[in-house]
């Protein structure tokens, strides 16, 4: 059959369930080995036309974390402009990256130039950045299900992370990654149980046949 074991499926769901973005880790270094294994998770990650237009960049130093670290400080402090007090400080005391503490810091790209013309690209070019997230997201999953933690780091600027890590201009840095061993699994995502967001409710982003447009959600204060 197709279809996986009842305890192999639990499996599964549970890693999805289960998985959060991590900003709180130990030091414990992170093997080889289960690098390797999310790397290869990451690699069999579907992409329209095959094209696999993902690269991943290893980041180990002290150093480049360091200037990675100084370049998340900066955007930090300069998107806490768009809200107003309370918000703001709420905003400021959210712990949002472990880029020092996590023993591993991975980019992810997407390079649109691998393959040539790529067979069913051409209608929607971006699929090539789309092809890439599903590759994070399978490293993100065989993370959770090896207890290793993974925190995407968004507040960076992609001209400057370019330079840091010396990335050619036609390349994308889809992602910037913290990975090692959790402090804790949290039971709900950390800006759920802090009362940034909550999740929306599935039925009301469902529709059938034709578009429908959700609730209007509630400001958050």
């Amino acid at each position: 059959m197709a279809a996986f074991q009842e305890a192999e499926r639990q499996a599964v769901y549970r890693a999805i369930f289960e998985r959060r973005d991590i900003r709180r880790f130990r030091t414990d270094r992170l093997d080889d080995e289960v690098l390797e294994r999310l790397l290869l998770a990451a690699h069999h990650g579907p992409s329209v036309g095959f094209m696999q237009p993902w690269s991943f960049i290893v980041v180990r130093s002290p150093e480049v974390k360091s200037r990675v670290k100084d370049l998340f400080e900066r955007e930090r402090q300069a998107a806490a402009c768009f809200y107003d007090e309370p918000r703001r400080s709420k905003y400021l005391s959210l712990k949002l990256e472990g880029i020092s503490e996590a023993p591993v810091n991975l980019c992810v790209t997407c390079d649109p130039q691998r393959g040539g013309v790529v067979l069913g690209r051409n209608s929607q070019p971006e699929t090539d950045v789309y092809s890439t997230c599903c590759a994070i997201q399978n490293l993100w999953l065989a993370a959770r299900a090896e207890g290793v933690g993974v925190g995407w780091v968004s507040i960076l600027k992609l001209p400057q992370l370019r330079d840091i890590l010396g990335i050619p201009p036609h390349v994308i840095p889809v992602a910037y990654l913290c990975i090692g061993y959790p402090e804790t699994f949290p039971e709900q995502p950390m800006l759920e149980s802090e009362g940034w967001r909550r999740r929306l409710p599935l039925p009301d982003l469902v529709s059938y046949e034709r578009w429908a447009p959700p609730p209007r959600e509630a400001e958050p204060s």
